[in-house]
């Protein structure tokens, strides 16, 4: 974005994750700027190497290969450090895999969870996956291609076979949308080796219906003209709290 460009002019250097990606796009643009190497094996001895020119005045930018910094990201850990040290951050948007792939996911989107990656542990993973077996909001995951099938099938196990919309390389070259239940994705990937950064979008556990009976719902009415409420009355709140029908709960009544 032009403000993205304008951000890189005016800092004094930059902090990426791989200088070797981020050269290509200091070039598109014509720009010239020191670079510091900051990704997850590095973070606290570069964190406090950042922390210590910051202090003394200057200003730094942090960014990531693809995606927003600081999400499911080392960027995290510089952000905690700059506020625990008085030190101002401003966030420059731009492209985030959560959103961008929840939009086109199809799923319900007016309540989700962000679960990021999954640790490689199996016995870990698996913790993960059933501290989320009830969850009834749209849940989002990344994932590795090297872990793709290994987490497909605990999902699966854990979940049930579900609706779930897999994103693949999101805003690059070769973006894929593949709208498919898990046991589906599993299949597939079996047979097709996973390649590129993967975006797992999976509904949530369909809320749970209670079944009523008639004879529930003659209880319910009953109740109310006990109350002191009318047949008709007690007849229609019978009806909404259970779905069955108005006139045949209030001839039982009546009967």
């Amino acid at each position: 974005t032009p403000r993205a460009i304008e951000t890189l002019e005016k800092v004094d250097f930059l902090a990426v994750e791989d200088t070797r990606v981020t050269v290509k796009l200091l070039n598109h643009f014509g720009l010239k700027k020191e670079m510091l190497s900051y990704y997850e094996h590095n973070k606290a001895s570069k964190g406090n190497l950042i922390l210590e020119r910051l202090l003394a005045g200057e200003t730094c930018a942090l960014m990531s290969d693809a995606g927003m910094p600081a999400i499911s990201d080392p960027g995290e850990d510089l952000v905690r450090l700059c506020y625990q040290n008085g030190i101002a951050v401003e966030s420059v948007p731009g492209p985030s895999a959560i959103t961008t792939a929840l939009a086109i996911s199809g799923m319900p989107s007016g309540r989700f969870c962000f679960e990021g990656f999954l640790t490689t542990q199996k016995n870990g993973r698996k913790l993960h996956l059933e501290s989320l077996k009830n969850e009834q909001r749209t849940m989002i995951f990344y994932e590795a291609p090297h872990k793709l099938l290994a987490t497909l099938k605990d999902m699966l196990d854990c979940f049930g076979d579900r609706d779930i919309a897999v994103a693949r390389e999101l805003t690059k070259l070769h973006e894929t949308v593949f709208h498919t239940t898990l046991s589906g994705a599993l299949e597939h990937y079996t047979e097709n080796a996973p390649r590129g950064e993967f975006v797992l979008i999976i509904n949530g556990k369909a809320p749970e219906v209670e079944e009523y009976t008639i004879e529930d719902a003659l209880k319910i009415a009953q109740k109310l003209v006990n109350e002191g409420q009318s047949t008709s009355f007690a007849a229609k709140e019978a009806a909404k709290t259970t779905g069955l029908k108005k006139s045949e709960i209030y001839k039982l009544l009546l009967g």
